[in-house]
């Protein structure tokens, strides 16, 4: 497994992280917690390190489960977890907050038909909110220390200055060592690091989604940052285990996804057909061939990858020791830039 820095923090993590959202089961059609943690423990003795995670997943589920899951390995765990995102602000709070959207306990109300179930998620990082946050967390997490914390959206009202002078203070008392953000603009990193240390941006990046390679992928690389790449195998679909026929479990999000329906999923696994000789070259998996290409672009440092049993786990970390030629690189990004799909 190769190691590559977040940022300039110094702390050296897995380039394949564990992404722990599914584990969380909210809109994913839920989750089985000891299957998780065998995920878990599958991927830290594969050689991975790097465990990312939020409160957002599963309303707490997500990092109870990998508190569980590393209270006997902590020492072997580069652990990450986010603030920001809420669904039990106080009266007060939600006047300084930004609605993202609502929800059941279940899947996200992708109909905007609201229900007698469903409640909403706001976005919200004033300094009283990321307090409150941290020792949820570290009380989930069963940790005295968040290895990384990240600010999970952007959209609030509350000055960057205080964002992240909050997070500098948590970091001078020792409850964080790197911060990060996600889903953040090249603009709002500049602010952020006119107050303190920024180490790391993460954001959705794959083979499908390609914005951001002249934006943040360039700022990180100039800037020297981590990025770490979020839904890099886009859910599942560059796998190429997902056929047009394939039928998701009531729950699950892409049910609600037009990137999932039969038209799509046809021109991925056309766009995927000339990688296959690459991927059975090196006995690897589409997915391993995915990730390590993922990982070999311009400032790309790491990616994320969810799992949900071990053999998911261990097939994921196996892609961080992989090494494409020059050739190979080339001949799946022609492939990439065929795909004309969502």
């Amino acid at each position: 497994m190769q190691m590559r820095n977040l940022g300039q923090s110094g702390i050296p993590a897995s380039v394949v992280a564990f992404g722990a959202w599914a584990i969380g089961g909210w809109t994913w059609g839920g989750a089985d917690e000891k299957e998780s943690i065998a995920a878990i423990h599958a991927f830290l003795d594969a050689g991975g390190n790097l465990i990312d995670t939020a409160p957002m997943y599963g309303f707490g589920v997500s990092e109870e489960v990998v508190g569980k899951a590393i209270a006997d390995r902590r020492d072997k765990v580069v652990l990450a977890t986010k603030c920001s995102m809420r669904w039990d602000l106080s009266e007060q709070q939600k006047k300084r907050a930004a609605k993202r959207f609502s929800t059941t306990k279940e899947n996200v109300d992708w109909t905007g038909e609201k229900t007698e179930e469903s409640f909403d998620v706001y976005i919200y990082s004033g300094k009283d909110g990321i307090r409150e946050e941290v020792e949820r967390s570290l009380k989930r997490l069963q940790t005295d220390v968040i290895d990384l914390y990240q600010t999970h959206w952007q959209m609030d009202d509350t000055p960057i200055q205080e964002r992240m002078e909050t997070l500098m203070e948590l970091k001078k008392e020792g409850k964080i060592r790197a911060i990060g953000v996600c889903n953040a603009t090249n603009e709002e990193m500049n602010a952020y690091r006119q107050f303190g240390q920024l180490d790391t941006d993460q954001e959705k990046y794959s083979m499908l989604d390609r914005d951001l390679e002249p934006a943040n992928l360039a700022y990180c690389a100039k800037e020297d940052l981590a990025f770490l790449a979020y839904s890099p195998l886009s859910q599942g679909l560059l796998t190429g285990k997902i056929t047009p026929e394939r039928k998701f479990d009531e729950g699950d999000q892409r049910n609600f996804k037009d990137r999932f329906k039969p038209e799509n999923v046809k021109k991925v696994q056309a766009m995927l057909d000339p990688m296959r000789p690459i991927a059975e070259k090196h006995d690897a998996t589409l997915a391993q061939l995915t990730m390590a290409w993922t990982l070999a672009q311009t400032g790309c440092s790491h990616v994320l990858c969810g799992a949900r049993t071990p053999t998911q786990a261990v097939d994921n970390a196996k892609a961080g020791s992989m090494e494409l030629s020059s050739d190979e690189l080339s001949t799946i990004s022609k492939a990439v830039e065929s795909y004309d799909g969502i």
